[in-house]
């Protein structure tokens, strides 16, 4: 079907008497092309008339006669691959291509429905979930340890140069210290300071770090970690890296890590535990004290002293001889006497 204005002119041109060639020439086309366009009657058609298009003939492909076998294999076995399929239809006569077998199988192949995602909502005072996250800043890498609270969703947060066992330890006593108390058990998310080893997919058990193992000890929490490719299990503390990325670290600034410190305390105050969460549907601190900061277990006298970890080494330019740092035991001082009595029975 030609144009509105090309319509036009071809009327105008044959009416002046102009031949078919000249007219051709003249609408930048070929005379055959001109005749073609005269023998459908174009002339003859009302402009104001919409086009008529019928459907277009099925074009044969060399797939057409086995896609029958295809799809009684794959209603059978909704996995087969389709080099699978193209092994067993070339052995039926097949001479084509993989490329439109691919193609067909995506169409056609049984998609199973999706498994829902059940959200476990845990008890107050049961469960801390823990991970890190790195942020790049102008003076560097910083590694943000986010611990929050599975019940509630409060949320603590602080910023490290590293994210070794050290730092871990002594941030989770401060996130302690800041709640007010320890869970039940913590959850990490597969972190190698404190999973060693996790053959939970092999039906074999969870390895987990001796000094942290002894550290959970102390502060009487039992340690969890999320099954590998199960992301569902670490929903809580994942997302509020995405919050913290998109509502408090981008599109501000930050001098050093004095200011990245005193920025990210005030976020938690007026920010990120005061507002309306989207899954609980109210505030994490309100949650927090009414319903989960009396049933979280109470911490120790001290803190954790570990016998592993070397202390922090010292600043650099300081010559200052130290002592060597010991364990204070506590020793009970009794008169020879007592032991007199208890070796002779106070002859």
């Amino acid at each position: 079907m030609i144009g509105w204005e090309s319509h036009v002119l071809l009327r105008h041109y044959l009416a002046e008497g102009l031949s078919k060639t000249a007219t051709a020439r003249r609408l930048g086309m070929s005379r055959r092309t001109l005749s073609r366009w005269i023998l459908k009657g174009e002339l003859d058609r009302d402009l104001e008339e919409a086009p008529q298009y019928g459907p277009r003939p099925p074009v044969p492909h060399k797939l057409d006669p086995y896609k029958a076998i295809i799809d009684a294999r794959l209603e059978a076995y909704p996995k087969l691959s389709s080099v699978r399929l193209l092994e067993e239809i070339r052995a039926a006569g097949y001479d084509g291509g993989y490329t439109q077998l691919k193609e067909y199988v995506r169409s056609v192949r049984p998609r199973p429905p999706e498994e829902p995602v059940i959200r476990f909502e845990t008890a107050p005072g049961r469960q801390m979930q823990v991970d890190f996250a790195d942020f790049k800043f102008d003076w560097g890498k910083r590694y943000a340890l986010m611990v929050v609270l599975g019940y509630s969703r409060l949320l603590w947060l602080r910023f490290f140069p590293r994210n070794d066992m050290r730092t871990l330890l002594s941030g989770l006593e401060e996130a302690f210290a800041f709640f007010g108390g320890v869970t039940e058990h913590l959850l990490f998310d597969q972190m190698k300071s404190v999973i060693t080893k996790d053959g939970r997919m092999n039906g074999e058990k969870l390895v987990t770090n001796a000094e942290f193992l002894r550290f959970a000890a102390h502060y009487g929490f039992k340690v969890r970690a999320c099954r590998p490719y199960r992301a569902q299990t670490k929903g809580k503390v994942e997302r509020p890296i995405f919050y913290v990325r998109d509502n408090f670290i981008y599109g501000r600034e930050f001098l050093n890590d004095a200011d990245l410190d005193t920025q990210a305390r005030r976020w938690l105050e007026r920010t990120a535990n005061v507002r309306i969460h989207q899954t609980i549907k109210e505030q994490p601190l309100l949650r927090f004290e009414r319903d989960e900061r009396a049933l979280l277990q109470s911490l120790p006298a001290r803190p954790y002293h570990s016998l592993v970890l070397s202390p922090r080494p010292r600043p650099s330019g300081d010559t200052k001889i130290y002592a060597p740092q010991v364990p204070v035991l506590a020793v009970e001082r009794r008169p020879l006497a007592h032991y007199a009595e208890l070796v002779g029975g106070g002859q």
